[in-house]
């Protein structure tokens, strides 16, 4: 059911002027500046502060000490006068205190520990028989430092591998040979031990698996048979 009044133009005027005045309202709250909330500098708080915190008018909180507290709280009143005298003064209650067992016990001194040795000095006492002994030839000529080979640099060079287009040249170190060593005269055997061996590239026949005669006629160890057998984990019992 529609009311008769609504239907009439001056209500509808007045609608229209209430929403433009709530409007015009709105429109000015928002286009007020923002409050600074930084005018406070000194905030006690992590939030927030529209208003300063109200100060406080009351008197500041004391306490009362005992007379014991304030003899206590005192600083202590440092002596300036010399004593002459080497007798010192006791109180009449350090004359009259008796020690507690606990105290009796800290006051006893420690024991080393068990294997504790006492450190031996740093220079032992030298016997008489030592200090008037006399050394053989011997021993001086042990007592000798030992004599180094004289190195003897050649001023022959040669040049040595040639590396990234640069050359560089190595000394050689001849070493003086004994008398003895110059008049030996070597045996084949090792005359054919100090020969390089001969190796080949693949192209020009060498062949790698080739196993030599001393291999195939080797016969293994013991411990070497022991190594290479499997281990018993991995043997699968059939």
């Amino acid at each position: 059911m529609v009311a008769p009044w609504s239907h009439s133009p001056g209500v509808h005027v007045i609608f229209l002027h209430i929403g433009l005045d709530s409007m015009a309202k709105r429109i000015q709250q928002l286009a007020q500046p923002k409050p600074n909330r930084l005018r406070f500098p000194d905030r006690r708080s992590v939030y927030w502060l529209d208003k300063l915190p109200p100060e406080k008018s009351g008197s500041i909180t004391k306490i009362d000490l005992t007379p014991r507290w304030q003899e206590l709280s005192r600083s202590k009143k440092i002596s300036t006068q010399v004593i002459l005298d080497p007798e010192w003064k006791v109180s009449e209650w350090a004359l009259k205190a008796v020690p507690s067992l606990h105290l009796c016990r800290l006051a006893v001194p420690r024991l080393p520990a068990a294997d504790w040795r006492p450190e031996r000095p740093l220079l032992a006492p030298l016997s008489r028989a030592t200090q008037t002994a006399v050394a053989t030839a011997r021993i001086c000529r042990l007592a000798e430092p030992r004599k180094k080979l004289q190195e003897a640099f050649s001023s022959s060079t040669k040049p040595a591998a040639v590396s990234s287009g640069s050359s560089r040249s190595s000394a050689h170190i001849e070493l003086l040979a004994s008398e003895s060593a110059q008049k030996a005269k070597p045996s084949p055997r090792l005359q054919e031990l100090s020969t390089p061996r001969e190796k080949k590239a693949l192209y020009e026949g060498f062949n790698p698996y080739i196993i030599s005669r001393a291999a195939r006629s080797a016969c293994p160890s013991p411990r070497v048979r022991q190594l290479s057998l499997p281990l018993p984990r991995k043997c699968s019992s059939q």
